[in-house]
């Protein structure tokens, strides 16, 4: 294995942390409605738990309210349980086959820990690009050891490691006070 593909492989899962803040983050309710939010929320449905997106249409009616559209009548029931016992804290009202869901606006006391949280997700991710950042550093020591690669070659190849790590935590610190923005804004 060169420099090379072990700093593209690198980069890639680096990348793939990137991803996975930002979905971690989506999940954080800022009290403006997305259908993002209810996709964690499972129900059963004829024998396993599926997410409410599979058996519904989750739209967003406006900044405050979501519409779930359930695909059969029966559902509905069993879908308005399963979003009222989620851990969102959210109220549902079942009208038929249609549910809406009112965002509850966020207190400032819950702002503000939810920005903990962020920061909290944030950190996470800085620890794990910087996992990745020692197992490429401890890559190039064993080709260097395997005398593969020359230790000028090792050298290059941390510093450009360094950089894709400097680059993402840069980018992490941007998602989280973006993050962190739209959670305190009122």
């Amino acid at each position: 294995m060169s420099t090379a593909e072990v700093t593209k492989s690198v980069d890639a899962r680096m990348r793939k942390s990137i991803e996975n803040l930002q979905n971690e983050l989506s999940k954080l309710r800022t009290g403006r409605a997305h259908a993002g939010i209810l996709d964690h929320v499972q129900v059963e449905y004829y024998g396993s738990m599926v997410p409410v997106s599979q058996v519904a249409n989750v739209t967003v009616v406006d900044a405050r309210t979501l519409n779930v559209q359930v695909w059969e009548k029966p559902m509905a029931a069993v879908v308005d349980k399963a979003i009222r016992e989620s851990d969102l804290g959210l109220n549902p009202q079942a009208m038929g086959e249609s549910i809406r869901v009112p965002m509850p606006a966020l207190t400032e006391e819950r702002r503000r820990d939810l920005t903990k949280v962020v920061r909290t997700e944030g950190e996470g991710a800085k620890v794990a690009i910087r996992n990745l950042r020692r197992d490429a550093n401890e890559q190039f020591k064993r080709l260097l050891k395997d005398k593969a690669i020359s230790e000028d070659d090792d050298r290059r190849a941390q510093d450009d490691v360094q950089k894709l790590t400097d680059r993402y935590v840069a980018e992490i610190d941007k998602v989280v006070t973006q993050k962190e923005a739209e959670i305190m804004k009122v």
